[in-house]
């Protein structure tokens, strides 16, 4: 028999109030959501008919997609945002690149330039986007462009660089003027395309039906550790087509973060550092969870995906950092957010704020690299112009 004296009876009392009021705010909350989802869904239906009506027209011929003689591959997805994009391309580049003459063309999202433009290293992430300007930075010998049109980008690539051989797309699976010959679909373990809806309800900006336009499937930002179990469960959500290749990977950070003005010198994580996140892309708890796991301390700040760092930013990040109390402390961030902090380099500098970039690389689960591979290099062995 347990006797509670009057000091654990308060502390029992008190722990049954604050799960009452946590499970009342945990129900208010989901209640608010799904009448704010019922008051958005008719601009959801209303959004999917100018898709569907699009899309009809292509399919068609009402509306003409262009093919190229010159082998193209599309990375994209199917929602807003966050299925990782950026290393999966920079997968393909360093898979490609010493092989054959590759190009990306990207529309560079939120730069403040018009039209069809080379990248190049001296240009900063408001002329070109931040995430072409990394291409540029890290693989200075790839051909990287932006345009919001591709179809009226790819002959200008081409005029400019006639040796080009092959050309990555970066989100481009709704950008239906051009047919690519390889269709890659990334969608997040923990947000597949299946189980979402169409904006603004959702974050969708197609029907899930629309994934059969694919050719891949790449089941993004898995754990680092996955069943193969849980790879079926994933299948039988998504039940891919027969024509579709499904594949499972996840982020490695084989790399020592390294200053974002000078990657000659990189830090080594270890459980004495304090880490401040600042962080501009879209969900980096995947990251963070990451960083947990090797540092004293992890903590976030997070900005919109893409944001551009204003002087107030700046000197926000600085007083936060400076609250932080530990003498062994460093920001990081991520390589696409490290572009748009270059905007501010001599404040920075001035400053000695130490900003450190930590690279992500893409994984294979399953030992499927090599499958995944083989197809790439099978589609541009059997091209045909």
């Amino acid at each position: 028999m347990v006797i509670l004296t009057p000091g654990k009876w308060r502390q029992s009392i008190h722990i049954c109030r604050q799960q009452i009021h946590d499970t009342s705010v945990k129900a208010t909350m989901n209640l608010q959501e799904t009448i704010a989802k019922a008051l958005l869904l008719p601009f959801s239906l209303i959004y999917g008919l100018g898709v569907n009506l699009r899309n009809f027209f292509y399919q068609t011929k009402m509306l003409k997609s262009v093919t190229f003689d010159v082998p193209v591959i599309s990375v994209g997805n199917l929602s807003v945002g966050g299925a990782g994009k950026t290393p999966h391309i920079e997968y393909l580049i360093e898979l490609l690149q010493p092989y054959i003459n590759v190009a990306t063309l990207s529309r560079g999202y939120k730069r403040k330039t018009k039209g069809f433009l080379l990248v190049n290293t001296t240009h900063t992430a408001e002329e070109v986007g931040d995430e072409p300007l990394q291409y540029k930075r890290k693989y200075p010998d790839v051909f990287v462009t932006v345009s919001e049109n591709r179809a009226l980008g790819i002959p200008r690539l081409m005029m400019m660089n006639a040796d080009t051989q092959v050309i990555l797309l970066d989100d481009a699976f709704q950008h239906r003027a051009v047919t690519p010959g390889l269709n890659i679909l990334l969608t997040e373990y923990s947000r597949l395309y299946t189980d979402d809806f169409l904006l603004p309800v959702g974050r969708l900006r197609e029907w899930p039906s629309a994934a059969g336009r694919a050719d891949i499937i790449i089941v993004t930002k898995c754990p680092s550790l996955i069943s193969t179990e849980d790879r079926e469960k994933v299948r039988s959500r998504i039940h891919p087509e027969k024509h579709q290749h499904l594949f499972f990977t996840y982020y490695d950070y084989p790399r020592k973060p390294y200053n974002i003005f000078d990657s000659r010198y990189a830090i080594e994580l270890n459980e004495k550092l304090d880490v401040l996140m600042v962080s501009g892309i879209a969900r980096a708890d995947y990251l963070v969870d990451w960083l947990n796991t090797k540092v004293n301390s992890v903590r976030l700040l997070e900005y919109a995906d893409h944001h551009f760092f204003s002087a107030s930013d700046i000197g926000h990040i600085e007083k936060v950092f400076n609250s932080i109390e530990s003498d062994n402390k460093v920001i990081i961030t991520t390589e696409k957010d490290a572009v748009r902090f270059q905007l501010h380099f001599d404040y920075i500098s001035r400053q000695k704020i130490p900003v450190y970039a930590l690279p992500a690389k893409v994984s294979f689960h399953f030992n499927e690299a090599d499958s995944f591979n083989d197809h790439i290099k099978h589609f541009l062995m059997e091209f045909r112009a």
